[in-house]
C-alpha cells in the first residue's frame, strides 16, 4: 500500500494586478490549487487535477505548487490558454475586475491504483459549466473509498445570481462528508438564517461535520450527530486575508487525517466524533488561517511553522 493521498478537483488560475502605470504583478491562485498547497506544505501528499494551459502561466502555477510538493496531474485534453482573473488599478487603486475563465476537466487523466483518502473540491470548479457536472460525477465515482470535502467559496461575480446556484450547491452539500463555508458566503445564500441555522439544516442533510468560518469571530461547528461548538480566531496584525479561507480548509482535512477519521471506512467514526476531538481541530485551524493573514498572499504555513 503506498503513501495516503489527497485528491483536490478544482481550478488553479493567475491573479493579475495591472497598475495604472501600466506595471503588472502576476501570481498563482484558485482556491482548490490553494487547499492542495495547504495540505502539501502541512506534509501530506496532495494531488491537484485541474485544466491548465502550455502556457507562461500554466507554467508560473505547475512551478508554485510543485515547489511546495504538489502533484499536479497532466491529462490527455487542456484549454488553449490558463484562466485568469485580472484587477485593473485606477490612479487611486480602485480595482475593475475582468475575468478569462474556462473550466472543465481533461478527459482522461493519471491516476493511482491506490484511490486518494480524501476528495476534496469547491469554488468555481464545482459550479462553472462544462466542467462542474464532471466533478460532482467523480465525487461520486469516489465516494466509496475516499471522504468527500467541499468549500463553496462562492464568486457571484462569475456563477450569477444566487437563486441559479442554490439547488447546485445543495445537493453537493448533501453528498459529501464535510463542508467548510463561510458566513459571507452563507449571508449571500441565505439573507434570511443565521450562519448557526445553515450550519445545522446542512449538518441534518448529509454532511458528517459542517464548519462556518465566521472571520475574525472564529469558527462555529455542528455534526450530524447533534454536536455544536466554537473556536475564536487567534489575535494577529493582518496584512491581507487572501488564501485564509483554503488555509483552514487545508487545515481541516489535516486534522481530520491525523485524528485517523479520513476514508470511506472511517465515515461512521467521522460521524460519531467527539467534541473535544473537533475543537482540536478547529483551533488548529485558526492557528493556521491566523498565520496566513498576517502576511501577504495565499502563503500558508508548513507544519514545521506550527510547532
Amino acid at each position: 500500500m503506498g503513501e495516503e493521498r489527497a485528491l483536490v478537483i478544482g481550478e488553479a488560475l493567475v491573479d493579475a494586478v495591472v497598475r495604472a502605470d501600466g506595471s503588472t504583478d502576476r501570481h498563482p491562485g484558485g482556491s482548490p490549487a490553494n487547499v492542495a498547497l495547504g495540505l502539501a506544505r502541512l506534509g501530506r501528499r496532495a494531488d491537484l487535477l485541474t485544466w491548465l494551459g502550455e502556457d507562461s502561466d500554466g507554467a508560473l502555477v505547475r512551478r508554485h505548487l510543485e515547489a511546495s510538493g504538489v502533484r499536479v496531474l497532466s491529462g490527455l485534453t487542456g484549454p488553449n490558454h490558463t484562466s485568469a482573473a485580472t484587477a485593473h488599478l485606477d490612479a487611486a487603486g480602485v480595482a475593475t475586475y475582468v475575468f478569462d475563465l474556462e473550466w472543465d476537466l481533461p478527459s482522461r487523466y493519471e491516476e493511482d491504483a491506490e484511490p486518494p483518502v480524501v476528495v476534496h473540491t469547491g469554488s468555481i470548479a464545482a459550479l462553472l459549466a462544462p466542467g462542474g457536472a464532471r466533478v460532482e460525477t467523480e465525487l461520486g465515482r469516489h465516494r466509496a473509498t475516499s471522504t468527500l470535502t467541499y468549500d463553496p467559496n462562492l464568486r457571484p461575480s462569475i456563477i450569477g445570481p444566487a437563486d441559479a446556484n442554490r439547488h447546485v450547491i445543495e445537493r453537493i452539500v448533501a453528498a459529501v462528508d464535510v463542508v467548510k463555508v463561510s458566513d459571507e458566503d452563507l449571508a449571500w445564500l441565505y439573507p434570511d438564517e443565521t450562519p448557526a441555522q445553515v450550519a445545522e439544516r446542512w449538518a441534518q442533510a448529509g454532511p458528517a461535520l459542517v464548519v462556518v468560518t465566521l472571520g475574525g469571530e472564529g469558527a462555529l461547528a455542528c455534526t450530524c450527530a447533534g454536536l455544536q461548538l466554537t473556536v475564536p480566531a487567534e489575535s494577529v496584525t493582518v496584512a491581507d486575508t487572501v488564501g485564509a479561507g483554503d488555509s483552514f480548509m487545508g487545515g481541516l482535512i489535516d486534522g481530520l487525517w491525523s485524528a485517523g477519521l479520513l476514508g470511506a471506512d472511517r465515515r461512521a467514526a467521522l460521524r460519531t466524533a467527539d467534541a473535544a476531538v473537533v475543537e482540536r481541530i478547529l483551533r488548529r485551524c485558526a492557528r493556521i488561517a491566523a498565520i496566513t493573514v498576517s502576511r501577504p498572499g495565499a502563503n500558508p504555513p508548513t507544519s514545521a511553522e506550527l510547532v
